[in-house]
């Protein structure tokens, strides 16, 4: 499936951008100031046993007890518990979304459906965009993002994988928060640990909630999260 997924072509064009590289930073830390708040609420709605319960399906607790060397890995159980449910449970993103009052056809609602509707796959850094951030493929839709993230732009090298989850409230997308650099040779743990989605086409296994959860799991045993430096952007003026 993974090998598959890697030799496929793309066939999306990114649209020309008419705005200079201040205008889509500035849009771009405004968006995320936003998220930050969305993101802070959403917290509202979620349990300690849900927490716990994805931070001990990560190995990140026993019982009740967290067994973390560094709390930023709780991000990772957080992630999980605010974008995915079991069948037949709402998710903590759609129940603050039920609850929130905003202006219809603002920023706030634009951002907060986008996270919504927000993916988990694995991108492949192709090259710099011309005005702002990176243009990436990902390898497991066929589709080519824009992708703005500051912290990805001047840190990662062109040809790298990397697992995220990610949401597009403007012309460009942006990260949700949290990822994990990617290889073949964690593709394979992958299916050897939830081998029902080998029986999966790339997209349903990208959109299967187990996927994003095996990746961190095994991340965080190997140690693999150690290589990524999270970055917090300036607050919007």
């Amino acid at each position: 499936m993974g090998a598959v997924a890697l030799r496929a072509e793309s066939s999306v064009e990114i649209p020309a951008v008419a705005a200079t590289r201040g205008e889509v930073i500035s849009r771009y830390r405004r968006l995320r100031a936003i998220s930050k708040v969305h993101h802070h609420e959403t917290m509202k709605f979620l349990s300690g046993d849900a927490v716990l319960r994805h931070a001990r399906r990560l190995g990140l607790a026993h019982g009740k007890t967290l067994v973390v060397d560094d709390l930023d890995e709780m991000t990772f159980a957080f992630d999980l518990a605010i974008h995915t449910a079991q069948a037949g449970r709402s998710r903590a993103i759609d129940r603050y979304a039920a609850s929130a009052r905003l202006p219809p056809q603002s920023d706030e609602a634009l951002v907060l459906e986008a996270m919504r509707h927000a993916r988990f796959s694995v991108v492949h850094i192709e090259r710099r965009h011309e005005v702002a951030g990176l243009i990436v493929r990902d390898v497991f839709r066929q589709m080519t993002l824009w992708l703005v993230d500051e912290g990805l732009e001047s840190s990662a090298p062109e040809g790298d994988m990397l697992a995220m989850r990610f949401y597009t409230p403007d012309r460009f997308t942006m990260t949700a928060g949290v990822m994990v650099p990617f290889d073949v040779q964690l593709m394979e743990d992958v299916i050897d640990e939830v081998p029902q989605l080998g029986r999966k086409t790339p997209a349903e296994a990208a959109d299967d909630r187990r996927f994003a959860e095996a990746i961190y799991r095994i991340a965080l045993a190997d140690g693999l999260t150690e290589q990524i430096l999270h970055q917090d952007v300036p607050e919007a003026g």
